[in-house]
């Protein structure tokens, strides 16, 4: 069972939302805020498995309380907007944000979305997707094919599976190995491109 937060300020959205979620029988939604605050205490509290966040919020913004709920490894944070403006998408990959769809989304696009980042998986709308690939490329000084040029074909093969979503175990199963060997892979592949975390990883892959 994969339990949820959800945070927006807007109650109909979450209603909305909470139809969504619970009408799958592996998903369960156990709390419910209007901002980014609360759905840190909440975190803290019930330890979901996925945090659902809108991203502007009175106060605390969702990409705000999604840093905190990554440093504090309290859950996985999921970021769902109506907004796709370059400098929110930016932010949300700079803060490690796993998961960045827009809530026009497809309900079972939505519902699947959940269960890959439940599951370790990074996932984003193919138009935030699309955005990346036609206009944070040229952002950096180094050539995003270049960020991997020194990865072993092994640490290569991982990284375009973490760039389709896939979690550790899903990847492990993928390539036949280790779960431990698979962290110690990605730990590699973090110190030799000098990446902070599995979302920057996808993101240069989209680039590339």
């Amino acid at each position: 069972m994969i339990t949820i937060i959800l945070a927006d300020d807007d109650p109909i959205v979450v209603q909305g939302l909470t139809m969504i979620l619970s009408s799958s029988p592996d998903i369960q939604v156990i709390g419910a805020s209007s901002n980014g605050a609360e759905a840190i205490d909440m975190a803290r509290r019930l330890r979901p498995g996925v945090a659902v966040l809108d991203i502007r919020m009175p106060g605390t913004d969702g990409i705000e309380a999604a840093e905190v709920m990554l440093r504090e490894e309290l859950c996985a944070p999921l970021l769902l907007t109506t907004f796709d403006e370059p400098a929110l998408i930016q932010r949300a990959i700079a803060a490690g944000a796993m998961g960045y769809i827009l809530k026009n989304s497809p309900a079972e696009r939505i519902l699947s979305a959940v269960r890959t980042v439940a599951e370790g998986g990074t996932v984003f709308a193919p138009d935030v997707a699309d955005y990346i690939r036609r206009t944070m490329a040229g952002h950096s000084g180094t050539a995003a094919g270049d960020v991997f040029a020194e990865l072993t074909p092994r640490e290569n093969e991982i990284v375009a599976l973490i760039a389709e979503g896939l979690s550790n175990a899903q990847i492990a199963g993928k390539l036949f190995l280790a779960d431990g060997t698979v962290r110690n892979h990605i730990s590699s592949i973090l110190e030799k491109t000098g990446l902070e975390h599995r979302t920057q990883i996808a993101v240069q892959y989209y680039m590339s």
